[in-house]
């Protein structure tokens, strides 16, 4: 199992049984799991745009909601037995609410796709995650670029021809019939980074050489052309999943920079107090 750099096992399990939302029931045994909701402030100003705008009580008060909802979540997904790191998980998170902040995604959207890059190729580093409920729906391999690396992912590109996988966040589009069956556009919304992505053809698919059969024959997973191509048999399940403006988050190795506006701190607590603010205030 990955080790966890920053907060130990431990450590999480304290927030999360510390933290239970006003107003909410525990869910009996068998009981699909209950929202997690975190709680903000209640002098939270919905009208708030302009994250500067924070004063230090405010910021103070959103950070903590905010990592105790990502350490809330992490554990309700089974996220530690399922290998994603948790620092991942919440930098993925970061950018999904400053996405929702930018209004590139929708107020409601709760499906966040991360594929980390920095593991092996033969291991399931695909995670499809609904992040309201805190729920793990997919689990798989995913391909990285032919000049990206063998069996590790070692270089990233944003131009075309190169061949190369491309870092950062990603809002999905419509499906199509292609020569991979049902595929998926992408939306590369991380400048500098992906934003060629759609001059590219870079797409979610299916392929014969995204499977554990092929890893253990050659010693790494096949690769695509800079898609993240899934294995076959799953990849229509999971692109019905994560159509139609949801985000994928794509990571890469330390030794690679990556330094995104979409991580922006402050931003992402203002769309994350307010999407808290609406699932509280909703009827029933």
């Amino acid at each position: 199992m990955t080790k966890l750099p920053t907060l130990t096992a431990g450590f999480i399990l304290t927030l999360f049984s510390s933290f239970t939302p006003a107003g909410r029931v525990s869910s009996a045994p068998g009981a699909a799991p209950a929202e997690a909701v975190a709680v903000v402030p209640a002098s939270f100003r919905p009208n708030l745009l302009v994250p500067s705008l924070l004063n230090p009580a405010e910021r103070t008060s959103y950070l903590a909601a905010f990592e105790q909802h990502v350490a809330r979540t992490y554990l309700r997904a089974g996220l530690m037995g399922a290998a994603l790191p948790l620092p991942v998980y919440r930098q993925a998170l970061l950018g999904f609410y400053n996405l929702q902040q930018q209004g590139q995604i929708q107020a409601g959207t709760r499906t966040l796709t991360i594929a980390d890059f920095s593991q092996s190729s033969n291991r399931e580093r695909l995670w499809v995650v609904d992040v309201t409920e805190g729920r793990l729906l997919h689990h798989t391999l995913v391909a990285h670029g032919k000049n990206t690396g063998e069996e590790f992912a070692r270089n990233f590109s944003n131009v075309e021809g190169s061949e190369k996988s491309s870092l950062g966040f990603y809002v999905t589009g419509p499906t199509y019939q292609g020569k991979h069956g049902l595929s998926l556009r992408l939306q590369g919304v991380d400048a500098g980074y992906n934003t060629n992505a759609r001059t590219r053809a870079i797409v979610v698919h299916g392929a014969d050489y995204v499977s554990k059969a092929f890893a253990s024959q050659h010693g790494r997973l096949g690769r695509s052309q800079g898609c993240p191509a899934l294995p076959a048999a799953e990849s229509a399940a999971i692109i019905r999943t994560i159509k139609g403006g949801t985000v994928l988050y794509i990571h890469g190795p330390a030794q690679v920079s990556y330094r995104s506006n979409l991580l922006e701190l402050d931003a992402a607590l203002v769309a994350f107090a307010r999407e808290q603010q609406r699932l509280t205030s909703r009827p029933g």
